[in-house]
């Protein structure tokens, strides 16, 4: 499997993780990516283009059988030709190079971003992100399968990473902005059924609940995406600890600088000896 790809909504989806994965796949209509033109131009005409999307209708060995998203006809193209996307934005073995072609296509703007999958090995993860150029992070795995970039925050599924850093650069280059559209796709035809990506770029702060900052409880209708509560509650914890050794010490330098006045009268009756 592709690993903990999205995280599930009930306590039944729960019961067995690698079948709700599977499904998850299944549940949408398996989708491909032409890696390139596909006869060579050096040979033909190219009946598919790189970046262009294709409807996957067999697996015939070598060659897969395909169905353009704009067209009815069907045809037959070498499965080294193509690969599998998932849910608009997880590839299934592109390596590096295909990465940045793609990323590179008319379509893609600042933040357009692809998350792949290891072309030699299955279960690890990079994020791809066009900014001034392409740019490689590399998507570690914890033994409880918590996925992380930087050690400093810890994700859950691969869903609550892409939300994150769609609010928030937080250490990449800029912020993810939308999927990899791969060349010419209309956003009409994404896929149906897939779990949405949300953009959570423009909102209000003063309409969040501040129970929402400080509860790291995964709410659905949550206004904000798990992994940056989770970070908002440490940091909240963490500033509320920070100001009270601050004012704790305070209180201490206040006791120090205290004097204590002599009556008037006293002065009077002080003599000094030179």
């Amino acid at each position: 499997t592709m690993g903990n790809m999205m995280r599930s909504v009930s306590a039944r989806d729960k019961v067995n993780r690698n079948n709700h994965d599977s499904s998850l796949k299944g549940s949408e209509e398996d989708m491909v990516v032409v890696l390139q033109d596909y006869p060579s131009s050096e040979i033909s005409e190219p009946i598919h283009r790189m970046g262009e999307k294709l409807k996957l209708i067999a697996q015939e060995a070598y060659w897969w059988r395909v169905r353009s998203t704009q067209a009815t006809e069907e045809s037959f193209i070498p499965n080294s030709h193509v690969a599998k996307v998932y849910h608009g934005w997880l590839f299934e073995g592109v390596d590096r190079q295909k990465a940045e072609a793609l990323l590179s296509l008319p379509g893609n703007r600042v933040g357009s971003f692809m998350v792949r999958e290891s072309s030699r090995e299955r279960g690890l993860y990079s994020l791809s992100v066009k900014h001034w150029i392409v740019k490689h992070y590399r998507i570690y795995r914890l033994e409880n399968s918590w996925y992380y970039i930087s050690p400093r925050l810890t994700f859950q599924c691969l869903e609550d990473m892409i939300n994150h850093y769609s609010d928030f650069a937080d250490g990449l280059c800029c912020a993810l902005t939308s999927p990899c559209l791969s060349g010419n796709t209309p956003p009409s035809e994404a896929i149906s059924g897939a779990p949405p990506v949300v953009m959570r770029r423009n909102f209000d702060w003063k309409k969040v609940d501040r129970q929402q900052l400080d509860s790291t409880d995964n709410c659905s209708d949550s206004m904000l995406s798990y992994g940056v509560r989770n970070s908002i509650a440490a940091y909240l914890s963490f500033s509320e600890s920070q100001n009270a050794a601050q004012k704790k010490e305070a209180n201490r330098k206040k006791k120090c600088k205290s004097v204590y006045a002599l009556p008037e009268s006293a002065h009077e009756n002080m003599s000094f000896r030179c």
